[in-house]
């Protein structure tokens, strides 16, 4: 195969910067980490990378390819595609990727949200050459045999089933539904009605059509820019064009309810946030960090937010409430998530709902957005501070803009924000349409049409 002739050229290649740098360490020379380049190629390619000189490489394809990519015909593609990276390739075999990635002490993952999918691989510097190879044949050459394909109804069954175990997953995925018509309503599984339908016709017709370069960002971390400039050029340089159209998401507001009989109701009630990179965003997380963005003590309570000392006061117990804040490439969900007694749900609902009212209306100080500032920008901070956390914020940035803010950037930003920004955020809940999704025993759970 010319893909597999080809990639073991690369390794030659990648071996040789390799081993320079290697002489160049023996040499006495301390090697100190470079700033981040990012290139974006002419065929709409952006190649990202950050050589830090570290014994382990992290590498990333990040692709616009999420869930809300999927339309009614193909639901459940994207979780398909998500199980399905270790499945023979025109260029190598499943057994092989296996084999492959095991001798080399290497891993593959693949991951998803409802923007982007991504993979990405870890391994020992030496072997990235090695790696590299698994990379490029599963993100541009997969080949979906129907046997193999077929072989993944179990696993999909299994990892929905696991997903499920926890509350949380299904009322944030009801959550979507119920805020937006299609595109981010799509849920991150594979319906019922489809498992074990999705053919292999309708993943190459995915591929084919959300596989393009154009949407597609190359990440690295402990690797030369040139190096993956190389890979880059050479091998993602796949499909021209910008893909299928990004359907631009439609906040709807609405409600959906699962009465199961749990003694426990988790209920989540959202508005319209904001999306990201946009002026307000910063604005929602302090604010998110204001009311409680949960326990900052292993299994303790978050008695200092003041959603949690809202309900506390209205209810006499502690019940974890916390704000809820998504952001995605068009729009946002900002809200309050609430777990609760049965019997105390409107009580705990009412009060958490009640609380960004008050904030709305001005009573926060200076002390309250000092303090939630510290703790977004510690929270950042810490997510960026591990190879996967700086690999997912360089490649999500990367993708959504062509480009990459530093933290110092960040940091900045957030401490640009007011007390008048927070404020008319909580306005926005406060007028907002809403939207509620809820489980468990509702009897006693409001609906919607009740805030």
């Amino acid at each position: 195969m010319k893909l597999v002739s080809s990639a073991r050229y690369l390794a030659r290649r990648l071996y040789s910067a390799s081993a320079a740098a290697k002489s160049e360490a023996a040499g006495g020379a301390r090697l100190l980490p470079e700033e981040l380049e990012v290139t974006k190629l002419p065929n709409g390619l952006v190649i990202a990378s950050l050589e830090n000189y570290s014994p382990a490489s992290k590498i990333g394809v990040f692709i616009k390819a999420g869930s809300r990519y999927e339309n009614a015909n193909n639901l459940g593609v994207n979780h398909v595609l998500r199980l399905a990276s270790n499945l023979t390739t025109k260029g190598v075999s499943s057994f092989k990727i296996t084999r492959g990635l095991e001798a080399a002490g290497a891993g593959l993952s693949v991951t998803s949200t409802r923007e982007n999918l991504v993979y990405s691989v870890e391994c020992l510097r030496d072997h990235v050459d090695i790696v590299m190879e698994y990379l490029i044949n599963v993100t541009t050459a997969p080949e979906f045999r129907r046997w193999e394909v077929s072989e993944l109804t179990g696993q999909i069954k299994v990892d929905k089933a696991v997903a499920y175990q926890n509350p949380q997953v299904g009322v944030l995925e009801n959550l979507h539904a119920a805020s937006y018509r299609n595109t981010l309503a799509n849920s991150l599984f594979c319906p019922d009605y489809r498992i074990g339908k999705v053919s292999p016709d309708e993943l190459h017709h995915f591929v084919q059509n959300h596989f393009t370069s154009s949407r597609m960002a190359l990440v690295g971390l402990g690797v030369s820019h040139s190096v993956l400039k190389q890979v880059g050029e050479q091998f993602l340089n796949i499909r021209s064009g910008a893909g299928s159209a990004s359907v631009k998401a439609q906040y709807r507001g609405g409600e959906i309810r699962e009465q199961n009989g749990n003694d426990l109701v988790h209920a989540a009630v959202v508005v319209e946030g904001a999306s990201v990179g946009s002026p307000e965003a910063n604005a929602f997380n302090v604010l998110q960090h204001i009311l409680g963005a949960g326990p900052y003590i292993k299994r303790g309570n978050n008695t200092t937010s003041k959603l949690s000392q809202a309900v506390s006061k209205a209810t006499n117990q502690p019940f974890d409430v916390s704000a809820f804040n998504g952001n995605y490439s068009d729009s946002g969900l900002f809200g309050i998530y609430a777990i609760s007694q049965a019997a105390e749900a409107t009580d705990v609902i009412k009060a958490a709902v009640n609380q960004v009212n008050s904030v709305a209306q001005g009573s926060v100080t200076e002390a309250d957005i000092t303090r939630a500032k510290n703790q977004l920008k510690a929270h950042y901070l810490l997510s960026v501070d591990n190879s996967c956390g700086l690999l997912n914020e360089i490649g999500s940035q990367a993708l959504a803009s062509g480009s990459y803010s530093s933290p110092a950037d960040v940091i900045k930003n957030i401490d640009a924000v007011t007390s008048a920004d927070v404020v008319n955020a909580a306005k926005k809940f406060v007028s907002g349409k809403k939207s509620l999704a809820a489980s468990g025993n509702l009897g006693n759970t409001p609906f919607v049409s009740d805030l």
